[in-house]
């Protein structure tokens, strides 16, 4: 699995080259969580939201597809005593429903065949008047053009299914039926767009 061959190397993406952005995206995400939430964290990667959220929740379960990550972000975050480590698939969350305050799946919605499928277990397992946020990097540019960082890394294994543009992410969550969504855009060597969407009743139409 590609992400089991690059886990060793990742915090150097993460922490060098593009620390930028994801030190205003750790502060962005962890001001959305408060003191009692129970959170779930899907496709957790080395723990880079992992440390951020940890600090500011109650619990927090982090998941990922890849055993090699996950290893990564055990010794990461081994300061946080409240951390649940697991394997999961996003597009299959062993939870019931509205089981946690926030859900957060960080970058990897664009890495999925069935994206929708994705968000509807998002939303099943977040509880009503919760939040589910979703950062996803931004691999086009504003004229479409994909970025250097996409087509290099693409060409590695990565296979991104879909390369957004910040005007194209907004029209995903609107495609969905996902009709009140606050979207934050964070500029950077590779930008990320966060897209945070309150759960209330009928929220989308997926």
């Amino acid at each position: 699995m590609f992400w089991d061959r690059v886990a060793f190397v990742y915090d150097i993406f993460a922490n060098v080259i593009n620390a930028k952005t994801h030190r205003s995206l750790c502060k962005l995400v962890a001001n959305e969580i408060e003191n009692d939430d129970e959170v779930l964290e899907c496709a957790c990667g080395t723990g880079m939201l992992t440390k951020a959220v940890a600090g500011r929740c109650r619990s927090l379960r982090a998941e990922d597809f890849s055993a090699a990550m996950l290893r990564k972000a055990r010794k990461n975050c081994s300061a946080y005593g409240n951390i649940t480590f697991r394997e999961g698939n996003i597009l299959d969350i062993d939870a019931a429903e509205e089981s946690f305050d926030k859900v957060i799946a960080g970058n990897v919605i664009h890495l999925l065949d069935e994206p929708y499928r994705a968000l509807s277990e998002l939303e099943r397992v977040c509880k009503t008047g919760g939040e589910i946020i979703i950062p996803t990097y931004m691999n086009r540019n504003s004229k479409g053009r994909e970025s250097g960082f996409a087509e290099t890394v693409g060409k590695a294994g990565a296979d991104f299914k879909r390369q957004f543009t910040y005007e194209t992410y907004q029209e995903f969550f609107t495609a969905a039926g996902y009709m009140d969504v606050k979207y934050t855009m964070i500029e950077g060597r590779v930008p990320c767009a966060v897209a945070v969407i309150r759960k209330r009743t009928n929220t989308s139409s997926i």
